[in-house]
C-alpha cells in the first residue's frame, strides 16, 4: 500500500488502527503454493492464532486454504467464517481431554501431542483418526520463546517415544491419519529445516493408514530492508522432490501440509499511530504515539524489529528517535531509530504488522483496542470497529456497596 493510503485510512478510522492489505496476503499464498507446485496433493493451513478476523479467515478461505487451530474458540471462528469440518485441523497443547473429544465432535481433524492424551483418547474414541504431533529434537527457530522443536519444548511427544506411540496404537486399535511437526518461527536455514524433515519421514514410515504429514511452517519473512528469509522456492524444490520419492517408496500418494501464519500475513499488516508529543531529554529525543504495549507487544516481549516510518513527512530530514507507547511502564517500539523528522500529530506506520500483534493485544490501563480495516480491491473495509467504555464494562458484575446492615452486639 502507498503511504497516502495508509494516511487516508488514519483519517478516516482515526488511530491507532491495523490495517491489512489483502492483495499481499493473496500473493503470499499464491508464492507458497507455486513453490510445492511439483507436489500431488498439497494443503495450506492457516494458522489461525496470527490473525484471526473473520474477514481475514474468509479471504484465506477464497484462495482455497485450510485452517490449522490451536483452541476450541478458533474451531468454533472457522466453522463461523465457513470452514468445513475437514479443512480444520486442531492442534492444540496442554488442554484437556474434554476439549479435544469436543472439537472431534465438530468433526474435525484432531492432533495430539501427549501420550498421556493419546491413550484416553485412542481408548475412547478408537474409530475417530489421529494425527500425531512429533517433536524432532530439531532447534529451528529464531527467538527461544518460539522455537518449539528442540529437546526441552512442551510441544510434542519425542521421537525417543516412538516406541510408545506405537504400543498406544497396537493396544487400542486407533489409526493414525497423519505425522507433524513444528521446529518453530523464523526458520533461517532450510538445510536444518529438511534435516527434520527426514526425521519425519522415518517416523512416518511406521504407520500405514497416513493420509498426510504437516510440516508446520516457520517460513521467516523480512524485517527490516536487507533482512535474510526463508528461500521458499528453493525448500520448495528440495521438499517436493523427496516428499514425491517417499511417497513412492510408501506406495501412495499422501497430502504434503503446511501450517503457515506469519508467512501469510505479517507483511500485509501495517499498525498505524499518531505521535501525541516530541520530547526532548538530555540524552535521548522520544516520539511519544498514542499507543503501548497493550496493542503491540512484540518488541517488548520478543525483541522483534518492526520498522517505523513516518507516513506524514516521508522526505523529511532524518534524526534519531526513540519511538514510545503511552503505557505507565516502558514500553519501547524501537530505540535510537533514524526516521524522517518527526512532529507532533504526524502519523507513524510499523511495519509486518500482519501477525501476533492485533491478536496478542489487550485492555491494559483499561485502554481499547484499535480498529481492524482491510485494504481490498483499492477500497479500505473496516473489519473490527474500535472498542468502547461500553466494551470495557461488559461482562464485568457491579456490586452493590450502598446497603448498609446494622452490626448486632452481644450482651
Amino acid at each position: 500500500m502507498l503511504d497516502n493510503q495508509l494516511l487516508k485510512i488514519a483519517q478516516d478510522f482515526g488511530s491507532p488502527v491495523y490495517v491489512y492489505d489483502a492483495k499481499k496476503i493473496e500473493n503470499q499464498y499464491k508464492r507458497l503454493t507455486s513453490a510445492f507446485k511439483n507436489v500431488k496433493k498439497l494443503k495450506i493451513n492457516y494458522a489461525v492464532k496470527a490473525l484471526s478476523n473473520i474477514s481475514i479467515l474468509k479471504l484465506l478461505k477464497s484462495l482455497g486454504s485450510g485452517i490449522d487451530t490451536v483452541s476450541i474458540q478458533e474451531v468454533q471462528l472457522g466453522l463461523a467464517a465457513g470452514f468445513s469440518p475437514e479443512q480444520i485441523i486442531f492442534t492444540p497443547n496442554g488442554v484437556s481431554l474434554d476439549e479435544i473429544e469436543e472439537a472431534a465432535k465438530l468433526g474435525v481433524k484432531i492432533n495430539i501431542d501427549n501420550l498421556s492424551i493419546l491413550e484416553q483418547f485412542g481408548t475412547k474414541h478408537p474409530k475417530v483418526p489421529v494425527c500425531i504431533r512429533i517433536n524432532p529434537h530439531v532447534m529451528a527457530g529464531g527467538n527461544a520463546n518460539i522455537s518449539v522443536g528442540h529437546i526441552d519444548s512442551k510441544f510434542g511427544i519425542s521421537i525417543h517415544q516412538i516406541p510408545h506411540i506405537l504400543r498406544i496404537v497396537e493396544n487400542t486399535k486407533m489409526t493414525i491419519n497423519g505425522i507433524h511437526m513444528h521446529t518453530g518461527s523464523d526458520i533461517l536455514d532450510i538445510e536444518v529445516f529438511l534435516y527434520a524433515s527426514e526425521i519425519l519421514f522415518d517416523t512416518a514410515k511406521q504407520f500405514k493408514n497416513l493420509e498426510f504429514i504437516d510440516f508446520g511452517s516457520g517460513f521467516k519473512v523480512p524485517y527490516k530492508q536487507g533482512d535474510i528469509e526463508t528461500n521458499i522456492e528453493e525448500l520448495g524444490k528440495k521438499l517436493s522432490a523427496r516428499f514425491n520419492d517417499f511417497c513412492k517408496s510408501y506406495g501412495k500418494d499422501l497430502t504434503l501440509a503446511f501450517e503457515p501464519g506469519k508467512f501469510l500475513v505479517s507483511e500485509s499488516g501495517s499498525f498505524l499511530t499518531k505521535v501525541n508529543a516530541v520530547k526532548q531529554t538530555t540524552s535521548t529525543v522520544f516520539a511519544q504515539v498514542d499507543s503501548g504495549f497493550n496493542h503491540l507487544i512484540r518488541p517488548m516481549f520478543y525483541g522483534s524489529h518492526h520498522d517505523i516510518v513516518n507516513i506524514s513527512n516521508p522526505k523529511g530530514r532524518e534524526r534519531f528517535y526513540t519511538v514510545v507507547g503511552y503505557i505507565c511502564e516502558t514500553d519501547t517500539f524501537g530505540n535510537n531509530r533514524r526516521i524522517n523528522e518527526i512532529n507532533e500529530g504526524d502519523i507513524l506506520s510499523f511495519k509486518n504488522a500482519g501477525a501476533y500483534c492485533f491478536s496478542m493485544a489487550s485492555n491494559y490501563n483499561s485502554r481499547f483496542r484499535p480498529a481492524e480495516v482491510l485494504w481490498h480491491n483499492n477500497e479500505a473495509h473496516l473489519i473490527r470497529k474500535r472498542e468502547t467504555f461500553e466494551d470495557i464494562l461488559n461482562n464485568q458484575i457491579e456490586v452493590d456497596f450502598s446497603s448498609k446492615k446494622e452490626t448486632v452486639l452481644e450482651k
